[in-house]
């Protein structure tokens, strides 16, 4: 809006008040004069062209978005912590506090405190809840992940999860707080209607978008599908998370079901004539990437997994040079998802293959 207001466009005007028998030109006292002036306000015009952005939802970010959102009531969720189980193994007899802390062994430690105080039984191992430090999903990490006790501790001689850690969500983005807050203003809200159902699963951390479905189950029934921020089907402590939160404050005589989406792996298997240059594996890669893309952006949007589209994928990795035997879930077709499920990407399998 404010682009044309450079410093030069002010000082023509500004000299334009000058009275024509003086000299204008550069170097003389009122062009020296009015110069940094002219600075100064095409500065401002700046910082004016900011502020237009700052006050308006679809172009605010960060803390002047929430200051948006504020005044319809709604806050960015916060980070959430991971949680999960270690297994210490030791001496008989050992006790480990709550507040033990362990970690992964890697070149970015990630580090977790123990919920519980715990004693290793005469079998050798016990097994203990942990929680991460700090909030985000670098807290979700896998299988065997975490083997490092931290701090004097005797007795123990080896620690490993033999579960993944789960429900590390990092805060809320300003893409998915905007969406939040137009969806509040396009989806008006009553006392219990569906989209009241749907802002309330939102509001809790790590739940992306809900579908509700009311009287599923005859008068006075809601059923809420939840979708996580990885458009997957949530933990089942999330779900009950979000049915606690839902049940707080609902109004009375509904009976409320709250479900995870159910998942729909995509299986996409071709064979692909690669550039020499590549290798096999960099190629599986790029495609699964290039399909998790595609599947996010289906989720509870659009219920069709188009062939189409998984062709377009495999076309654009340009180390693709050609491909045949394309099948998705075993077919040459369109995939449809059920209105309660979620497409996510399950295998790739690539064989190299010659193709004149």
């Amino acid at each position: 809006m404010y682009e044309d207001q450079t410093k030069d466009a002010i000082l023509d005007r500004m000299l334009e008040t000058v009275p024509e028998d003086l000299d204008k030109r550069q170097g003389s006292i009122p062009y020296d004069m009015m110069s940094p002036a002219a600075i100064e306000l095409a500065l401002a015009y700046i910082e004016l062209e900011g502020i237009l952005d700052k006050g308006f939802a679809d172009t605010a970010f960060g803390e002047y978005l929430d200051r948006r959102c504020a005044d319809m009531g709604i806050k960015r969720k916060p980070a959430d912590t991971a949680h999960g189980y270690v297994t210490f193994t030791g001496t008989a007899g050992t006790v480990i506090g709550a507040g033990q802390r362990v970690s992964t062994d890697s070149l970015i430690p990630v580090y977790f405190v123990t919920t519980e105080s715990v004693t290793i039984p005469e079998s050798k191992s016990v097994k203990a809840r942990i929680e991460a430090e700090v909030g985000g999903a670098s807290g979700n990490v896998g299988v065997g992940a975490i083997t490092v006790t931290v701090g004097n501790i005797t007795g123990v001689t080896a620690v490993t999860n033999t579960e993944a850690t789960i429900d590390g969500v990092d805060a809320e983005s300003d893409a998915d707080l905007l969406d939040r807050y137009i969806d509040r203003v396009t989806a008006p809200i009553a006392s219990g209607n569906p989209s009241h159902y749907r802002q309330w699963a939102r509001e809790v951390s790590g739940i992306r978008d809900a579908k509700v479905y009311p009287v599923w189950s005859g008068p006075g029934t809601v059923k809420v599908v939840l979708l996580n921020s990885e458009n997957k089907t949530p933990s089942a402590d999330k779900v009950k998370e979000v049915a606690d939160y839902i049940e707080s404050v609902r109004p009375i005589g509904a009976a409320v079901t709250v479900v995870g989406v159910k998942e729909v792996p995509i299986n996409v298997v071709l064979g692909a004539k690669i550039a020499s240059y590549t290798t096999l594996e960099a190629v599986i890669s790029q495609l699964k990437g290039g399909l998790f893309d595609y599947l996010q952006n289906l989720a509870f949007k659009d219920p069709l997994v188009r062939y189409t589209q998984i062709q377009r994928v495999t076309l654009d990795i340009p180390e693709i040079i050609d491909y045949s035997g394309l099948t998705v879930n075993g077919a040459s077709a369109n995939i449809e998802i059920p209105d309660d499920s979620v497409a996510v990407l399950g295998t790739v399998t690539v064989t190299e293959v010659d193709i004149e």
